[in-house]
């Protein structure tokens, strides 16, 4: 039987790159997305299910859960990004909280919302993926402090779910190229300083995160849980 695997932020960058990775392995996917006008196309171009979901809204995230069916192998949690620039005019410390309430939703609330609502469908022997970001590491800001909570709420949940024999882990990427993390901030001076700091001196890709990600959910990888993984060409490294 084909595994089944759940995708956030699947339309896209990551998300879309770890649905063709699946895809091709041939387990059932399925991909969300806020909008149905960009979910539908890329689910067709992937070859995999789609359903339009804002994953900081709860009864949508519940609609969602209810037309997946039973069991679900892989969990994997890539929606989110930088939260968006705060309108003109407003008083300071309500930039603020609009800022932070921002990231920590798209960053934080889609990841644990999601897994909330399907956790009861998850297989034993399955795997829950979270999207981290070196961000968490240094000069995030509120994106940093939204990535660095969602790899304390990883270690919870791995807690919880390993005695169904889930395994949860996270990636902290470094910069990835081809995505539309950036908009229209990438400048080629950025770029090359981004790829001055990695080891190998190249730029992530989309398909470096999906290969680990595919690692994370293989039978190989059965004995990995509670962990941040940093996959970043060795622009940040532990000891």
């Amino acid at each position: 039987m084909s595994p089944t695997v759940l995708i956030t932020g699947g339309t896209s960058g990551i998300g879309a790159a770890t649905a063709r990775h699946f895809a091709a392995a041939g387990a059932a996917v399925t991909i969300t997305g806020r909008h149905a006008d960009t979910v539908d196309p890329a689910a067709k171009r992937l070859g995999v299910e789609g359903i339009a979901c804002d994953g900081t809204r709860p009864e949508q995230v519940a609609a969602m859960a209810e037309r997946l069916d039973a069991p679900v192998d892989v969990l994997v949690n890539a929606a989110g990004g930088l939260p968006p620039d705060v309108p003109e005019g407003i008083p300071p410390l309500e930039a603020v909280a609009q800022e932070w309430l921002s990231a920590m939703s798209l960053n934080v609330l889609t990841a644990t919302l999601t897994t909330a609502a399907v956790k009861d469908k998850l297989a034993a022997g399955g795997a829950v993926i979270s999207i981290g970001s070196i961000g968490a590491e240094r000069g995030g800001g509120s994106y940093g402090a939204s990535k660095a909570a969602l790899a304390a709420w990883n270690a919870f949940l791995a807690a919880e779910l390993g005695p169904r024999d889930i395994t949860c882990n996270l990636i902290s990427s470094g910069y990835v190229a081809d995505t539309n993390f950036f908009g229209d901030a990438m400048t080629p001076e950025r770029h090359e300083r981004l790829i001055n700091q990695t080891l190998v001196k190249r730029p992530g890709t989309p398909d470096d995160i999906a290969q680990v990600i595919g690692f994370l959910a293989s039978p190989g990888a059965r004995h990995i849980t509670g962990q941040t993984l940093h996959v970043n060409g060795g622009a940040f490294t532990t000891r």
